[in-house]
């Protein structure tokens, strides 16, 4: 017999036990740097990042990831505590982020996609900001076969543009239709889900296209292997697996994703030498397959970017994270009040 009202009961319980619960926080950054365009939000100034670490320092329990995840695993998750993360790898983890989590005695996990090691190539969107973002003269029409189907553009007054046109699009998640940003969205919509190989032949078409060569900006650096040994040294900072070519995963088959998971395990154990236990899925893509594996190939934890709480109920390979953008340190702290007391 179906009680009436019984679901919601349930449902005003767990919100109840929720708020009354131990709860914890997982931050995602990417950079701590200063560039001049950021059309993902990616970045946050030095200044900004020593403002953040200081208000954790005053407002909440530091922590790092898998000391987090064991509290889970025990059930035991302490109260307002938070643990830092990064994702991808870039070079500006060791040369801007670590001197100010040591400073700060605090802890970091980053996650690494092992395939931009090294390489004298940008991570695949910078590369398209670059032939795209930049204040030059395009052509005015563009066409890209993508499997089967070829797309076509025409830029209009986006092919020419100004200074004043490139300090005016470079607000991240404004970009009206028919703006060089706009154009720059819609094609990375389209190579998103790609494999590396076909996205590199379109980027190859497109820097033939728009008469621009591709360069390795010192800015945008992946990390090399030695910097990536640096990055480790100490007891601060854990190096944990985003997959070697940074994937949708769920737009791939299940040995597709079997191969970038587990590969990218095996490339970081190799350069350090030891057991590497925390994933992150890349764009915080993948399904329940996807989950499968990961606790199959032997990680212990998985981040995802599921804006939430950690508390008890969450699931260890699921963690939700707070992404994190350029603010002040006045601001993150009122971020940080919401995301505690939501």
């Amino acid at each position: 017999m179906r009680i009436p009202g019984l679901g919601r009961l349930q449902r005003v319980k767990q919100q109840l036990q929720r708020r009354l619960a131990s709860k914890s926080l997982i931050l995602m950054y990417h950079r701590v740097a200063e560039v001049d365009l950021d059309p993902w939000s990616l970045c946050v100034t030095p200044q900004h990042f020593a403002e953040h670490l200081e208000v954790l320092q005053k407002y909440a329990y530091p922590i790092s990831l898998q000391q987090l995840a064991q509290a889970h695993r025990h059930g035991n998750i302490p109260h307002r505590a938070v643990a830092i993360t990064f994702d991808d790898g870039y070079a500006d983890n060791l040369h801007h982020a670590k001197p100010l989590l040591e400073r700060y005695g605090i802890p970091a996990t980053v996650f690494i996609s092992t395939g931009y090691i090294g390489k004298q190539r940008e991570f695949w969107w910078d590369e398209l900001e670059w032939l795209l973002l930049q204040p030059q003269k395009l052509p005015e029409k563009f066409s890209l076969k993508i499997k089967t189907t070829t797309h076509h553009w025409e830029l209009g007054t986006a092919a020419d543009c100004s200074e004043d046109d490139y300090d005016r699009d470079r607000h991240p998640w404004e970009a009206k239709p028919g703006s060089r940003l706009f154009f720059y969205y819609s094609i990375w919509q389209l190579l998103q889900s790609l494999p590396e190989s076909d996205r590199l032949k379109a980027l190859d078409e497109i820097s033939a296209w728009a008469m621009v060569e591709p360069i390795a900006r010192k800015t945008h650096c992946s990390l090399l292997p030695e910097e990536l040994l640096a990055l480790e040294q100490g007891e601060l900072v854990e190096i944990g697996a985003h997959t070697v070519t940074h994937p949708f995963l769920s737009a791939h088959s299940l040995a597709f994703q079997r191969h970038e998971i587990q590969q990218s395990k095996a490339d970081l154990e190799e350069i350090l030498n030891r057991p590497v236990t925390s994933f992150a899925y890349p764009h915080g893509d993948y399904t329940t397959e996807t989950v499968n594996l990961i606790s199959e190939v032997g990680f212990a934890c998985a981040c995802s970017c599921i804006q939430d709480i950690v508390w008890r109920e969450s699931d260890c390979f699921q963690l939700p994270r707070f992404g994190v953008e350029n603010w002040n340190g006045e601001e993150f702290a009122k971020q940080l009040s919401r995301w505690f007391n939501d």
